[in-house]
């Protein structure tokens, strides 16, 4: 790289630093320490590493980037609106503003140019790690020799939280078993966290450790440039495994007091220190400040993107030329799916009874599976317990990607992360699955999915206490109701074959994350009148099973396995001369959104005693049953036993329920 064009590239970085820090400084609030450290990497990365389009952010074969360490977003929006992304200045003052495009913290579907949400640390790796295995399957669909259609590669920048935190292990691990090798993660090592020095809390050898991983590992000074180009021009001409690169920085570069310490992290400089290290850095001290070759450099780069994506074109439509069949299936992969071609694909499915939540799902699995082809799934080590395996497809291995099944091993968090990176492609409808109670290994990374709307499904089995002898410490009780409370997560929790299906019809018609919740044991069909469709039941969430004669004396409110028993102890009602409705209560979000008249014809209406009946905690049923309903509900956690005695111990038999309520 000759002086003139290094030159050039230091122009742009401190112009990123510049933008940075003024867009803090503005907004008084922020992390300065970043941007002014990887200064220098960012004008490399969208100056000159990216096979990008900014005009086309949603070009298919596009490389990605992930900013993980999400804090020093004011970093990527400075690169982003240099690109040429649309990010304009004004966005760039309003940094941290309320409905700005430039969030605190990364946002999918915000911002153009970000390719998912991040902020919680760690959780970048684990999506660009989930976006690197997506490629590898959709280039293993779509590519020949002829066509490489997809050559793209996925860029993660991390710091040392990231490091730090699990989910990157994880994720990390995984990424090198399989052999990712379009997939290339920097690490920002400058020694320092939020609390202080990085020694204080760590000492691994880190570098070591992504070895161990399977991955080529590098390390080079975050201010070269020289060798920013040597090692990257290699990995774009010759990975054969991940990369992992050790970026040396200093944070809050150029900061005369601040510089090298945890006060440059998440704070202002502040108006002194800040013309101080403008000063220091040769920086004009005009607030968002962009100098014309820099403008230049990026119109000139536009240029070049736009005949590389042309290019890029021309062989698409080649390659779409040659595989018709291919195209029509990578063009269906991109489709939204609809509530009505799901419940036509899977309505007539047979599916014998009595039978488990989890084995009905399984079957419904199959034949979705053979219908839509952007449905992958996989399992945290469980494919065989709660039934994610699609039977028909092999399962990915070490440079086989034309799988659909993925065994992400006892990586719980990760796998939910990669599979909301997966998602973020655009290409897939991923589902994972593990036991409820693991659940909260995954919280976070679901509660960023329901954030950022990403379609993932997640399939939990063993749903409750009657998972029997295995005990309490695999017994959810609290699990349902802390996922009921995440903002645009739909959890289900179907009664029968019936239920699931119309779960999954729902699910799938989301553009958001499901979770499905799955019985361990059998359960008998609910006896409907044959009239219903899923349209008028399932669909809306919660929906009159079975309705009163007369003005109801008890309205019985349940889930899942629940139900079957709702309708044993309605049973005994009725004998007694009583009046009961009986409501599943299937999907509460989904329920929500429908009109208040509907919602009044389900709970409402006169509706008597309302009785709560679900084996997890009582936690917002009384929204529904009111201060004087009655809630059969789980105190404490479970117990080892066959699940006919635990059913006896805590109350859910008809003879306790009917004492209780009577």
């Amino acid at each position: 790289m000759d002086a003139e064009y290094k030159t050039l590239l230091k122009s742009v970085a401190n112009t990123i630093r510049g933008l940075s820090i003024d867009s803090v400084e503005k907004a008084n609030s922020g992390h300065p320490g970043l941007p002014l450290g990887c200064a220098e990497l960012g004008a490399f990365i969208y100056g000159e590493l990216l096979n990008q389009n900014p005009k086309e952010p949603h070009w298919m074969a596009r490389d990605h980037f992930v900013l993980s360490a999400g804090h020093g977003s004011a970093w990527l929006y400075s690169c982003l609106h240099l690109a040429g992304y649309d990010l304009s200045m004004q966005e760039l003052k309003r940094f941290r503003q309320l409905h700005s495009k430039t969030p605190g913290h990364p946002e999918y579907g915000h911002t153009a140019g970000v390719e998912v949400t991040t902020g919680p640390l760690g959780q970048g790796v684990a999506n660009a790690a989930g976006m690197a295995l997506g490629m590898k399957m959709i280039a293993d669909l779509c590519n020949d020799q002829n066509h490489p259609i997809f050559q793209n590669k996925v860029f993660c920048l991390c710091g040392d939280g990231c490091i730090m935190e699990g989910i990157s292990s994880e994720a990390s691990s995984l990424a090198g078993h399989l052999g990712l090798n379009n997939f290339v993660l920097m690490h920002d090592a400058n020694k320092i966290c939020l609390d202080g020095p990085l020694e204080e809390n760590c000492s691994e050898d880190t570098k070591a450790r992504y070895r161990s991983y399977g991955f080529s590992v590098y390390e080079i000074d975050g201010y070269d440039f020289d060798a920013m180009e040597k090692v990257f021009g290699e990995i774009r001409e010759n990975q054969t495994k991940p990369v992992f690169i050790q970026v040396h920085t200093v944070i809050g570069k150029g900061s005369p007091h601040k510089q090298n310490s945890h006060k440059a992290h998440g704070s202002p400089l502040g108006e002194e220190e800040t013309l101080l290290t403008k000063k220091e850095l040769g920086i004009t001290k005009e607030p968002f400040y962009v100098p014309q070759k820099v403008r230049q450099f990026f119109e000139k780069k536009q240029e070049g993107w736009d005949a590389t994506y042309q290019d890029w074109q021309k062989r698409y439509a080649s390659w779409a030329k040659a595989h018709p069949e291919k195209k029509q299936r990578l063009d269906q992969m991109q489709q939204a799916l609809n509530a009505k071609d799901i419940i036509s694909s899977i309505q007539d499915l047979p599916i014998k009874s009595p039978i488990a939540g989890r084995s009905s799902s399984n079957a419904v699995l199959q034949k979705l599976a053979e219908v839509f082809p952007q449905i992958y799934g996989g399992s945290a080590d469980l494919s065989g317990s709660d039934k994610t395996m699609l039977g028909e497809y092999s399962i990915i291995k070490p440079g086989e990607f034309s799988g659909r099944n993925v065994k992400f091993g006892v990586r719980e968090f990760a796998m939910s992360a990669m599979c909301s990176g997966m998602s973020a492609l655009g290409f897939f409808r991923p589902f994972c699955g593990t036991f409820l109670v693991f659940s909260d290994y995954m919280r976070n990374a679901i509660r960023v999915a329901a954030l950022s709307k990403y379609p993932v499904i997640y399939q939990f089995t063993h749903d409750s206490i009657f998972l029997g002898e295995d005990g309490p410490t695999h017994q959810p009780v609290e699990h349902l109701m802390a996922l009921r409370a995440i903002p645009h997560l739909r959890v289900f929790r179907p009664a029968d074959s019936y239920e699931v299906k119309g779960s999954w019809a729902a699910a799938l018609s989301y553009q958001g994350p499901s979770a499905l919740v799955l019985s361990r044991q059998n359960l008998p069909d609910i006896d409907r009148q044959e009239s219903v469709s899923i349209e008028d039941t399932a669909l809306k969430g919660a929906y009159i099973v079975r309705k009163e004669k007369t003005d109801a004396d008890f309205s019985l409110f349940a889930t899942g396995s629940e139900v079957s028993l709702a309708l044993e102890v309605a049973d005994r009602l009725e004998k007694m001369g009583k009046s009961v409705r009986v409501v599943s209560f299937l999907c509460w979000k989904l329920f929500e959104e429908q009109t208040s008249a509907y919602k009044e014809s389900v709970v409402g209406n006169n509706p008597g005693k309302k009785v709560s009946i679900e084996a997890g905690s009582d936690l917002g049923w009384y929204k529904y049953i009111g201060e004087k309903g009655i809630a059969i509900a789980v105190e404490g956690f479970g117990l080892s036993a066959p699940m006919q005695d635990i059913r006896t111990e805590f109350g859910f038999d008809a003879d306790a329920i009917l004492e209780r309520i009577l």
